[in-house]
């Protein structure tokens, strides 16, 4: 069970009302870890900004959704996991991907920058840092800007799952592919 109690919109304050209409206009999210966020308006509005920043940002799709599965699996963060197994399929990624970060097994990967922006995940999430060697392929692959926005979404996803942990909370029942 939740350790948060859910705010109704009818109870929201004007500021979080105004904030919160605005994310549900715009089609962003307004559950999960963003129900801790709407406490302190300014704070959603702002992960909500860096979250479109980074979405419209350099890396594709399935790269984001990569990174974002590997950090979801590094911290058991349940509702982030699930929210990013349906982003994860939306854009194409394969279940047996999927699958392989779930077990935390490396995936199989048919495109060199996907298998990047996994290693580089994967390290940050062991090591909280990259070695000289996996920044210079990283480098390499991404190009810097890239690598500055891999590292980037990393962080700001990080954030989405240590919320979502320390209020448990959790995913609805009908979960599509379960964190193990």
């Amino acid at each position: 069970m939740t350790r948060l109690e859910i705010i109704n919109r009818i109870d929201m304050t004007d500021e979080q009302g105004e904030i919160f209409d605005e994310a549900k206009e715009n089609g962003w999210p307004v559950g999960g870890p963003f129900w801790a966020y709407i406490r302190i308006p300014d704070l959603m509005r702002q992960s909500l900004k860096l979250r479109g920043c980074l979405q419209d940002g350099p890396l594709s799709g399935r790269e984001r959704q990569i990174i974002n599965l590997v950090v979801a699996r590094n911290w058991s963060a349940e509702y982030p996991w699930f929210a990013q197994v349906r982003g994860a399929l939306v854009v194409g990624l394969e279940e047996k991907i999927i699958h392989s970060i779930n077990q935390n097994r490396r995936p199989d990967f048919e495109n060199f920058r996907e298998q990047t922006v996994y290693e580089l995940a994967k390290e940050m999430m062991e090591n909280q840092s990259v070695s000289d060697k996996s920044f210079k392929i990283a480098e390499e692959s991404l190009g810097l800007n890239d690598l500055i926005a891999a590292i980037a979404s990393i962080g700001q996803f990080t954030m989405t799952c240590c919320t979502a942990n320390a209020f448990k909370i959790l995913p609805p029942e009908e979960n599509i592919i379960p964190l193990l």
